[in-house]
């Protein structure tokens, strides 16, 4: 038996022109349906199992502050944030550059084009003009893959001048790996983070999302960041029967490596940028990913731990924060229940702002536990169990999230409207992200390349 649970708006997946549709449940699962008047009807799985898709809600009280574009064709064609948008900018990516040094079958980015990349004038007009519009975010450097640059120090330190306190640079880690002095120069620069691709424990999982072996390589990337004091962010894109078997594996890996691995962000597979031109579209839902780190877990992991999320729209992401004890035992930190009470959305990003610069960033440990990427000794420090307990949670606190991020089959403009995470642009504008990857069938772009 089915019900219809609201309309959505949305678009077609091959022309790209705004259509309307329902979403539509039958047992535990959730259905976009919408229709395209020239290309017909599509269906699409956005929720599967638990928790129960009505459950998982955190309202927000809309943000209508910041530098607005004004509305003219209607969300999604007027991005830049037009005055419909609902949430300030938490993140903003910077893309430094087309250019990359692997091709992988799936890239949101499409990259390795041969676009020039900006010069330093433009990328300090960038980041003084992010810094303006959104009053203070984090920052992400992005690409393409931003190591390919020879300049990325320099490039880190023009963002630490225009004021950001917390840079993260998204990679694949193959220059990190190739160069050991690359990350102490970053660290020196004044980078904090590497958002690390990261998608399983064997190698069979590289051949097929990044068409080579990688896992050695990510392992000394990993080694070299710890050893610079960088904080690391083990970053999988989740593809089904490819790896959504390895989802607990990838998150004991990152145990392992405490205290510089910081935690694990979970990105099922979207359909924008590259991908295979046979492809179906068999998106791995939020609850999938929730499920199967419960289950692969033996149950130290519990569907409890995990919350939806208190700055971008409910549906987009899930997140849990643990401690490891000495002993190895996993603890849940925070209270394992959702306030759902109404909340602006401001005080929301502006709490994720804080609450992701310190968790991802390295934490300050003694230097005898800094010496290499591994779990670490028993804390042997003098004090009492409290303070014990709360330098130990300094360390060893990790995060396990997960964002699915919308394509055009799944695109629901509400979520749209209510997304922290964006694209920063020459000429000033800030675009959600995924907006501005959004890509239909035939691979034509909304945004990129074309703003």
């Amino acid at each position: 038996m089915s019900k219809v649970l609201g309309s959505i708006r949305s678009v077609c997946p091959e022309c790209l022109g705004r259509v309307t549709g329902e979403l539509v449940q039958t047992g535990d699962v959730v259905r976009m349906v919408k229709r395209c008047p020239e290309h017909g009807e599509y269906t699409t799985v956005v929720w599967r199992g638990d928790p129960a898709f009505s459950s998982w809600v955190r309202p927000k009280i809309p943000f209508g502050g910041g530098v607005r574009e004004s509305v003219g064709n209607g969300c999604p064609y007027d991005c830049g944030l037009c005055a419909r948008h609902a949430q300030r900018t938490c993140t903003a990516l910077v893309e430094i550059t087309s250019r990359c040094n692997l091709h992988c079958p799936v890239c949101f980015a499409d990259s390795g084009g041969a676009e020039k990349d900006p010069d330093h004038d433009i990328l300090r007009r960038m980041f003084e003009q992010t810094m303006a519009r959104t009053g203070g975010c984090n920052l992400q450097l992005s690409g393409g893959e931003p190591t390919v640059r020879d300049d990325l120090p320099d490039i880190v330190r023009l963002a630490k001048r225009a004021g950001f306190g917390f840079v993260q640079l998204n990679t694949n880690g193959l220059r990190l790996a190739e160069d050991p002095a690359l990350a102490g120069k970053l660290a020196e620069a004044g980078l904090s983070s590497i958002f690390l691709q990261f998608d399983g424990v064997r190698d069979e999982v590289f051949r097929t999302l990044r068409g080579r072996d990688l896992l050695e390589t990510k392992k000394r990337a990993m080694d070299h960041a710890a050893g610079a004091g960088l904080g690391i962010v083990l970053v999988p894109t989740v593809a089904r029967g490819v790896n959504v078997d390895q989802l607990w594996d990838i998150v004991r890996f990152g145990l392992e490596r405490q205290p510089h691995v910081r935690g694990v962000h979970f990105q099922p597979m979207s359909y924008f940028g590259r991908f295979p031109a046979d492809f179906s579209p068999e998106h791995v839902t939020l609850p999938e990913v929730m499920t199967g780190l419960c289950e692969q877990s033996g149950g130290e992991i519990k569907a409890g731990d995990f919350l939806p999320p208190g700055c971008e729209h409910a549906l987009c992401s899930f997140s849990g924060k643990f401690m490891t004890r000495e002993d190895g035992v996993l603890l849940r930190m925070g209270s394992g229940t959702c306030d759902c009470t109404p909340r602006p959305a401001e005080a929301g990003a502006l709490k994720s702002i804080g609450v992701t610069a310190r968790q991802w960033s390295a934490p300050v440990v003694p230097e005898a536990q800094s010496s290499d990427c591994s779990r670490t000794s028993p804390d042997t420090s003098p004090g009492d169990d409290l303070d014990r307990f709360l330098a130990r949670a300094r360390t060893h606190s990790f995060t396990i999230s997960g964002m699915a991020f919308q394509d055009a089959w799944t695109l629901n403009l509400d979520r749209l409207q209510g997304c922290c995470i964006h694209v920063a642009q020459p000429d000033g504008r800030l675009i959600p992200f995924c907006a501005f990857n959004l890509t239909s069938r035939d691979g034509r772009s909304l945004y990129r390349g074309t703003v």
